[in-house]
């Protein structure tokens, strides 16, 4: 008798094919393991969260201070910057300051937080 016949007519040796099937189950629930543990560490799509702001500083104050760099002109020196221009020490520095101080607020995400 042939393993053809002995197998059923499959021709699919069952003793290969029933160690493959384990090997796959054990593969498959150690990834689903590995991803599990993974999931409970992290936000969606690997967000961090908001960071804190820096010590005596809150998101009203630093949008204070943003807002004081926006009516001294900061962003359109800003925009200089990256088009090529120069800048003198005084105008480089407020852009310093106010692209530390945006980082700072984005990051705080003090942008979603209602106005009071």
């Amino acid at each position: 008798m042939s393993e053809y016949d002995r197998e059923g007519g499959s021709g699919v040796s069952m003793s290969g094919s029933s160690s493959s099937v384990r090997i796959v189950v054990v593969l498959g629930a150690g990834l689903a393991a590995a991803l599990s543990g993974c999931a409970g560490e992290s936000n969606k799509y690997g967000d961090p969260g908001a960071r804190p702001l820096p010590a005596g500083q809150t998101c009203q104050t630093v949008r204070g201070e943003l807002n004081k760099l926006d009516g001294k002109g900061v962003p359109s020196q800003i925009e200089a910057a990256q088009a090529g221009r120069k800048l003198n020490a005084s105008q480089q520095a407020d852009v310093d300051r106010y692209n530390k101080l945006l980082n700072d607020y984005l990051g705080a995400r003090c942008h979603t937080m209602p106005a009071t």
